[in-house]
């Protein structure tokens, strides 16, 4: 573990990390007496206030040993704010990372000394994918001192949960099929404590999910539709459902990509991992709460076999969908796995995560989130429980105007509107088409599920995107 919080120094430390509000900086109790004028003296020599983000590094002999103390600023404490402070003391942490010996955490200020924080901080300082790397990650180890134990393994579940999302989506498509996304689900259900049931090809068939399949049919590696289930509250009828779409790499189709984008589609199945990791922190963490989830998990790839722009595919909906365009072809699969959920598994509300499109990245940027609703009170209740994990989400319309341009004279909907503006409100408004009234809310992570260079609370790569906003949610 990399944290251990403690109310006992019951052993000698190498290095003491000491947590200051501004203007509030006396010196470590923990430092014997003798060194005490010595570090204060150096701390006003310094001029160390304790601002954010402010680090003060000093070393005294003690005995034998070189001791360290390193000082770290949070800020006026009048002005504190909880993500700040995280993504300050991510920084200020992640500095020390390879450190050897002993590493003592400390803070007079119980707002400061909150191991919570800390142990989310220091889950993702030590994240690192280097499974193919023969030089693997060091963690940093810290054991925080509080006078009051504080429990600290649900946030743990939690951000252990969103780091296995960022393995999935990390992990190359070689290796994430959706056979072995399938069995990976399974074995988390049998760790963490849910049911899964893996529909193959047949029973797919059987259910005529024939927009899903008409996805997949040009790939070797066969689809497969996952069904993982959570019964926390035997005594309620309220059962949440979350709908990941799990496209495990995605070529385009016959509408190739690029190969400047078609290189980053291991990451087309980043709803699948948020959809697997909300549900291994809800199932670890006991939540009083029922809650089923389903991703259909295929590849868009070219073959001999591969569904074309012009075909009419007959969605478990009953609606009949024109492929305009076979690079859209997430909202295809998800049309039949929101029906499914709805339909099939009785669910009282349906979250969709999707990688749906890049447009949404264009309004929104890669931090934030956009969200489509057909009941605002789901993403304000999404909007509030994000704060506590400085996750960002926006509210986006569906317009008719977005509704019109996908009418098409020969089915009942088309797939794509085909113009180059309002990609992604178009895209929710066709799987508005798919959700039959139920409360319904479209987390379009397509911008958010990856990061190409480190950010202030994230290291490069996947980001484990909504995990622990969901998880929230739906705990509230």
């Amino acid at each position: 573990m990399s944290l251990i919080v403690t109310n006992k120094l019951n052993k000698k430390y190498t290095k003491y990390i000491t947590i200051f509000f501004e203007d509030k900086v006396s010196v470590c109790p923990h430092i014997p007496e003798e060194s005490k004028n010595f570090i204060k003296n150096a701390i006003i020599k310094e001029n160390f206030n304790g601002k954010m983000g402010e680090i003060f590094k000093i070393s005294y002999p003690e005995k034998d040993d070189i001791i360290d103390i390193i000082y770290i600023g949070a800020g006026k404490k009048e002005s504190f704010n909880k993500i700040e402070y995280r993504n300050s003391l991510f920084k200020s942490l992640s500095s020390l990372k390879g450190e050897k010996g002993e590493l003592s955490v400390f803070s007079p200020s119980k707002t400061l000394n909150d191991a919570n924080i800390v142990a989310e901080v220091l889950e993702n300082i030590n994240y690192s994918f280097d499974k193919y790397r023969a030089v693997k990650n060091e963690s940093l180890k810290l054991e925080l001192f509080t006078e009051e134990l504080q429990n600290i393994d649900e946030t743990l579940n939690i951000c252990q949960a969103a780091n296995y999302a960022k393995d999935l989506v990390n992990e190359q498509a070689e290796i994430m099929t959706p056979e072995n996304l399938s069995l990976i689900s399974k074995e988390q259900g049998e760790k963490c404590g849910f049911e899964v049931e893996i529909l193959e090809e047949d029973r797919i068939k059987d259910l005529k999910m024939n927009a899903f399949l008409s996805v997949g049919r040009g790939a070797k590696n066969k689809p497969h539709l996952i069904v993982m289930r959570y019964f926390g509250d035997k005594e309620s009828d309220y059962v949440y459902g979350l709908v990941g779409k799990g496209i495990t790499f995605d070529t385009g189709g016959l509408c190739l990509k690029g190969r400047d984008t078609m290189g980053a589609m291991k990451d087309d199945m980043g709803g699948a991992a948020t959809t697997i990791a909300a549900m291994m922190a809800i199932a670890k963490n006991r939540l009083k709460k029922n809650v089923i989830a389903v991703i259909p998990a295929c590849e868009n790839s070219i073959g001999p076999n591969s569904y074309r722009p012009s075909d009419i595919v007959e969605s478990m909906s009953g609606k009949f969908i024109e492929i305009t365009n076979t690079d859209a072809e997430g909202r295809v699969i998800l049309a039949d796995a929101l029906t499914y959920i709805i339909q099939k598994e009785k669910i009282s509300e349906v979250v969709d995560i999707a990688t749906l499109t890049g447009a949404i990245s264009v309004s929104l940027g890669t931090t934030i989130t956009g969200v489509f609703t057909n009941k605002l009170e789901m993403f304000k209740k999404l909007d509030e429980n994000s704060k506590k994990w400085g996750e960002a989400f926006w509210n986006m319309p569906i317009a008719d105007e977005h509704r019109s341009l996908l009418k098409t004279d020969i089915a009942d909907i088309k797939n794509s509107a085909g113009v180059s503006t309002a990609g992604a409100c178009t895209g929710a408004a066709f799987l508005e088409n798919f959700v039959e009234g139920k409360p319904w809310m479209h987390l379009d992570i397509g911008g958010t599920v990856f990061s190409g260079s480190d950010k202030e609370f994230l290291r490069k790569g996947a980001t484990g995107v909504a995990v622990k906003s969901l998880y929230e949610y739906i705990k509230n």
